[in-house]
């Protein structure tokens, strides 16, 4: 799905006169003063995006037309609540929770998220290849690379800055999350600097192994 912050002119005038109410495409031209086949084109993009979807028909002067809505799952991505909210709910838990126990329920929401999509596939580096593109759909900037023993996921900032900061419990979530997508390995090296960057280091489990057997 799109990110609906990028929406811009007239999509992003559709998108807010369907939050309101389904219209067709007609109705849609009228209030934004186009020909019916411009806002055509805009609501097919936005179809394919998964930002708007078709609800009904109604009945039209020659034949019925198609009722568009903004879908439900795109209407989450508009609100700006959701980053404060969840900041103040991290901070809040920290401060009631035993030491450990908030860190546990994170790496708890990383299985769970992981749990609703797809194991990746292929090699390890290609598999690596895949998170770090996951990650970019999530909004974080990164890259990967090869390095001794593994390899290594570096953000050029933080997908979750806005919660971690004070509490680094936080990033066991998306260790845990890719730890389960690219089954190996995970270990969060996060820089929590003035600016602050993800960092994820991935072994192959034949490495642990090996390392495992050498300190026993």
């Amino acid at each position: 799905m799109a990110r609906l912050g990028t929406l811009k002119g007239t999509r992003a005038r559709i998108v807010n006169l369907l939050r309101q109410s389904g219209l067709t495409a007609n109705e849609l031209a009228a209030r934004l003063g186009l020909t019916h086949n411009a806002v055509r084109g805009h609501l097919t993009a936005l179809e394919h995006e998964g930002i708007v979807h078709e609800v009904g028909w109604r009945r039209g002067v020659s034949r019925p037309a198609v009722i568009y809505e903004v879908n439900p799952e795109a209407e989450a991505h508009f609100s700006k609540a959701y980053v404060p909210f969840v900041a103040q709910l991290v901070r809040v838990l920290g401060e009631r929770l035993g030491p450990g126990e908030l860190d546990e329920i994170m790496h708890l929401v990383g299985r769970r998220l992981a749990s609703e999509r797809p194991r990746l596939s292929g090699d390890l580096g290609r598999r690596v290849e895949s998170a770090s593109a996951l990650l970019e759909e999530l909004g974080a900037l990164n890259e990967s690379e090869q390095v001794e023993g593994g390899y290594v996921i570096k953000g050029r900032g933080c997908l979750l800055a806005a919660a971690v900061h004070g509490r680094p419990e936080v990033c066991g979530a998306m260790e845990s999350l890719l730890a389960e997508l690219l089954d190996a390995p995970v270990r969060e090296c996060c820089e929590r600097g003035e600016r602050l960057r993800c960092c994820f280091r991935i072994e192959p489990r034949d490495a642990l192994s090996a390392s495992a057997e050498t300190s026993a």
